[in-house]
């Protein structure tokens, strides 16, 4: 069995898609729900679906012992970030080498980096007057929104798009494509 965690500093939409595509399977679990935020919601839709939850402060997450001893408490095999806003640590890059997933909203390398995420992104498709946008699924590497595409996939921005308009079509395809793409990572490393 193959235990995930799942980081997250927000709403929790694709957490929870990724609670509910895994469970009931017998080779990966959800194992663990970690946030740097107490207030984000995704920690109360994991809690709905029975997932254990923790919060670690900011400060916590650069702390090797503590952020490293809670990985092996969950047993952690494998890191998905889902809407998680802060730097993974060099440290933990390097002990789950090609075992930590992101999904970034935009067709990397474009709208990447240090303060692109979320409706940042959105509104940086539309001011550019780009015909498409999507998804980018990467290995998180220690510099930000450039580890290895692992896959990607479009959608049209139509000219009266706004950007919550783009937003719902990205939304739409990371619903669709993340749970499975993790999957698919996952198992050829089992």
């Amino acid at each position: 069995m193959v235990n995930l965690a799942i980081f997250v500093s927000g709403n929790g939409t694709n957490c929870e898609n990724i609670i509910r595509h895994f469970a009931g399977s017998p080779s990966v679990r959800v194992a663990l729900v970690l946030s740097n935020r107490p207030d984000a919601f995704a920690l109360v839709r994991a809690a709905r679906l029975g997932v254990p939850t923790e919060v670690m402060a900011k400060a916590d997450f650069a702390d090797e012992a503590k952020l490293m001893g809670l990985m092996s408490r969950y047993g952690i095999d494998f890191i998905v970030l889902a809407g998680f806003l802060l730097m993974v640590p060099p440290f933990l890059t390097e002990r789950y080498q090609r075992r930590i997933v992101n999904i970034h909203p935009a067709l990397l390398p474009k709208y990447g980096g240090k303060g692109m995420y979320g409706h940042h992104v959105h509104e940086a498709v539309r001011a550019s007057g780009d015909e498409e946008t999507g998804i980018t699924i990467h290995y998180v590497s220690n510099v930000c929104d450039g580890g290895e595409i692992i896959f990607q996939a479009k959608t049209p921005v139509l000219p009266a798009d706004t950007p919550d308009d783009i937003a719902a079509s990205v939304q739409r395809l990371e619903q669709r494509y993340y749970p499975e793409v993790i999957e698919r990572v996952v198992m050829e490393l089992a």
